[in-house]
């Protein structure tokens, strides 16, 4: 509802929540981009070698505090969910329920992601009881792990690029962020999701691909902590 119609103790109130909503939700966009940014990377210079499973004895803290950010981005994620469904659901629910599904989707998928890197523990325990006699197997146990990893967050980020273009389209119809930024999440969206489905059928130019989407959701963190979400907007849907 408009703030023309509320007492003069509301108006000042859903300024206030705005605000903090605004903040708390761009906060969570920068941080889901820094933990599993930072997780992913420490994972990826453990299992980057081709006979990891020799080093995870010495490397494990850094494996596993990888895997622990990456599944710490779910529950950023989780959050993320939560208060940004009601904003949207009085204006779209169909759109809402296809954003609160997405997002469920995504953080399965990428814990059962992060359970596959951390099995690679038990692996390598495993590799170095069997000596060489067992080499070979616990290698392709290995990268069994790994790959269930990569398809799992390649499918995890199909999804969420193809539910956020919905989602992004009816941002730019209400109009609760600039229409700018709204445009860009379409189009960064959707290029990601077309570099994850590249990625799962072996064309590897999903790297690339998420460069607008990552600069997208960076610039859309910043934007709701300094701006918040367009005040007009954002009372129509309260």
């Amino acid at each position: 509802m408009s703030t023309s119609f509320l007492g003069a103790g509301q108006a000042p109130a859903l300024r206030s929540s705005r605000k903090a909503t605004s903040r708390l939700i761009g906060g969570l966009f920068l941080a889901g981009f820094l933990v599993y940014g930072v997780g992913a990377a420490l994972v990826a210079s453990v299992v980057g070698a081709p006979d990891f499973l020799a080093s995870v004895a010495v490397q494990q803290t850094t494996l596993v505090l990888g895997a622990f950010l990456m599944l710490l981005n779910a529950v950023v994620d989780v959050g993320k969910a939560v208060l940004f469904f009601p904003i949207i659901e009085t204006r779209g629910r169909r759109t809402a329920l296809i954003y609160l599904a997405t997002m469920i989707f995504e953080v399965v998928l990428l814990t059962v992601g992060v359970l596959a890197v951390l099995m690679i523990v038990p692996i390598a325990q495993q590799s170095v009881a069997a000596g060489e006699t067992g080499a070979e197997w616990t290698q392709s146990l290995g990268a069994l792990a790994v790959a269930g990893n990569a398809v799992a967050y390649q499918v995890a980020m199909m999804a969420l690029g193809i539910g956020c273009i919905f989602v992004f389209a009816l941002l730019f119809r209400i109009r609760l962020l600039p229409r700018f930024l709204s445009v860009w999440g379409m189009a960064g969206y959707a290029i990601f999701a077309t570099g994850a489905i590249a990625e799962i059928f072996g064309i590897h130019i999903g790297l690339v691909l998420t460069i607008p989407g990552g600069l997208f959701e960076v610039a859309l963190g910043f934007w709701l902590i300094i701006r918040g979400f367009e005040p007009k907007a954002y009372d129509q849907a309260s």
